[in-house]
């Protein structure tokens, strides 16, 4: 929903967090980690993100008219980084946990403003 993206934007900037206002994002089967050649591959056809379930949401988003925009906070980027260590659970749960306020800033900040 391109008025729920432009708030979410505005909202962001509002609130000083640094984010993408664009991407393409690539939904893989989960729940699994892609591997590194996967994730090569993604970055060749022009991947920005690889989820798990972005495409699903949308569709289904899509068919009940219900207005949709993502939020993708980060976990790893293990996947071009050949320096890295492999992606872990262990290791995407510490980023996520710490990705939580903000989520929770900006939902907090947008929904007063959704029409």
């Amino acid at each position: 929903d391109s008025n729920l993206r432009s708030i979410l934007i505005k909202t962001c900037n509002d609130l000083k967090l640094k984010f993408h206002s664009a991407g393409t994002v690539v939904t893989i089967e989960g729940p699994r980690f892609s591997t590194r050649a996967e994730s090569k591959m993604y970055r060749l056809l022009g991947a920005d993100i690889i989820n798990m379930s972005v495409a699903t949401e949308v569709i289904l988003a899509n068919e009940i008219k219900l207005p949709y925009a993502a939020i993708a906070m980060s976990t790893d980027y293990d996947c071009w980084k050949e320096d890295e260590e492999p992606v872990s659970w262990e290791a995407i749960l510490n980023v996520f946990k710490e990705n939580t306020d903000k989520v929770i800033k900006l939902i907090s900040a947008t929904i007063p403003v959704v029409n």
